[in-house]
């Protein structure tokens, strides 16, 4: 089975990378610790739908783009 947190991490990484945001950025803009995006970006937590659909606004993407 797929490791779903770890391909969400990655979609998020390369969303943010491709739009030139640093993890501090997207945290500052996210209202989130930015050792969070970094837990979420390595796959070791599993993020709520809430905050996917949060990051997907700021990153100007649909969360489709985020999932796995």
């Amino acid at each position: 089975m797929k490791d779903l947190a770890k391909d969400f991490g990655a979609n998020l990484r390369r969303m943010r990378k491709d739009r030139s945001i640093s993890q501090d950025k997207l945290a500052l803009l996210a209202d989130i610790d930015r050792s969070y995006i970094g837990r979420v970006e390595r796959g070791e937590v599993n993020i709520t739908l809430q905050k996917a659909y949060q990051l997907a606004s700021i990153l100007e993407c649909d969360v489709k783009e985020l999932l796995p």
